[in-house]
């Protein structure tokens, strides 16, 4: 069964990253066909067709390698200058990066046909060619969007309630933990307020000192106020409202930063301070968010990408030492499919962990791909959607200053002479990728070792 449930884990992200590439490709598709570019081939995948149709002037299929897709519109590149009246070309050009450009721009005037004159790529006004190859990231950020507006407002997020998880029977201060490292109650330890109190697991408290209980972040702040001070409390249990009074014991506890975990000082030594304690635990829920929740935490998704596309670089290096050595992986480093599969795979896998919450976290880890493909195809790189996009301003900005001087029109942009950057950095990320499946596979991240 478990491994059945690893499958289907695998099966759900691997499902979801491909209709999510899928989608980001129809995103660059709908705004060539509106603004009437010939689109010759939607396909999914790369190397040799699987599977094609043609459907009016456009062949959609698969093919065999599903690393991405492409949408192939004429007149990436425009014509040649050496062409001669006849269409052949004249070989003035030298050097082999003149020459590769100068045979990619022929390539592209011999899928022309007739009619195809004012409906090439590079002949449309500037904004445009933007909103064309921006549609493909901006689909992954709507998808995005979408997922983690189902993931807060339909499933909800694991927060602390007010409802007991467990009752402490005593009280054992932080010293003697350190000390001793005891965890069982003795007769020479003072019983917890709760346990005196008579509250039970599963109980809600829902007033304390007079005060409505609204969230577990209120009520501890009120508790640790309270040390030594006898006040009423209201809880709920089965149902039925009951009433009892507790006296909050002034203890010394770990402090605990905002991520939760214990605070040490420069020595290492847990640091503690003296709060009002009474011996709870809280149960955790997934509470649903308001709509105004979602793009609070889309942003904040999309500022730890961005975090880590910047320092890219020696994220990679990072990997490759983990790969080749004893270290261990960053879990928040970068991974390959292969690695967000695995994660799936081990999530859905965990039978200790409610269905709905493994749902949740499948569907929000399909909602991080697609918030991650948005921001690495805006890198401004060519063949990345970015690098369009960037060849396009740079061609806008020409024209702009061409026009205050009153020069000549540059006219467009020949992003043909891009092409060995372009295959410099397929070639680099297609070494990224096998670097990082290699890392997946050999040193992969595991969230429960």
């Amino acid at each position: 069964m478990t491994i059945l449930l690893f499958i289907l884990g695998v099966l759900f992200v691997a499902v979801g990253i491909a209709v999510s590439i899928a989608l980001h490709e129809v995103g660059h598709l709908l705004p060539a066909k509106a603004f009437k570019v010939r689109v010759t081939q939607y396909m999914i995948g790369f190397g040799p067709t699987v599977f094609s149709r043609t459907r009016g002037e456009t062949e959609y299929g698969v093919k065999a390698l599903p690393l991405g897709g492409y949408v192939s519109m004429v007149g990436m590149f425009p014509p040649n200058k050496e062409a001669a009246e006849d269409g052949t070309v004249r070989k003035s050009s030298t050097g082999m990066f003149q020459q590769l450009a100068t045979e990619a721009r022929q390539a592209e005037t011999d899928r022309l046909v007739e009619g195809d004159e004012n409906r090439v790529f590079y002949k449309l006004p500037i904004y445009k060619r933007i909103i064309i190859m921006l549609g493909g990231p901006l689909m992954n950020l709507l998808i995005g969007v979408v997922l983690f507006a189902v993931l807060l407002m339909g499933f909800g997020t694991a927060q602390t309630t007010t409802t007991l998880a467990s009752v402490n029977q005593c009280v054992i201060s932080a010293e003697q933990q350190a000390a001793t490292g005891q965890t069982e109650c003795t007769a020479e330890d003072p019983a917890a307020p709760a346990y005196e109190a008579g509250l039970l697991p599963g109980d809600t408290i829902t007033v304390f000192d007079g005060r409505e209980v609204t969230s577990w972040d209120e009520l501890s702040s009120w508790i640790r106020d309270a040390a030594g001070r006898s006040v009423p409390l209201t809880y709920v249990r089965d149902g039925e409202e009951r009433q009892t009074s507790i006296t909050p014991l002034l203890t010394e506890r770990p402090v605990v930063g905002e991520d939760g975990t214990a605070q040490t000082d420069e020595d290492g030594k847990y640091l503690t301070q003296e709060v009002g304690f009474i011996g709870v635990g809280a149960e955790q829920a997934l509470v649903n968010q308001p709509a105004s929740a979602v793009l609070p935490a889309v942003g904040e998704n999309l500022v730890n990408i961005g975090g880590v596309v910047i320092n890219l670089p020696q994220r990679l290096v990072d990997v490759a030492q983990a790969a080749f050595s004893s270290e261990e992986r960053d879990p928040n480093g970068p991974m390959s499919v292969v690695g967000v599969g695995r994660i799936a795979g081990e999530i859905s896998s965990q039978d200790v962990i409610p269905v709905e919450s493994r749902v949740a976290t499948l569907i929000g880890l399909v909602g991080s791909v697609n918030l991650a493909l948005f921001v690495f195809n805006l890198i401004p790189l060519l063949p990345l959607d970015g690098g369009h996009v960037a060849g396009a301003l740079w061609e806008g900005l020409r024209r702009r200053v061409a026009k205050l001087f009153h020069r000549q029109d540059p006219g467009p942009f020949d992003m043909a002479k891009m092409l060995p950057v372009t295959y410099a950095v397929a070639v680099l990320l297609m070494g990224m990728g096998a670097l990082l499946i290699y890392a997946d596979i050999v040193k992969p991240v595991s969230l429960f070792n």
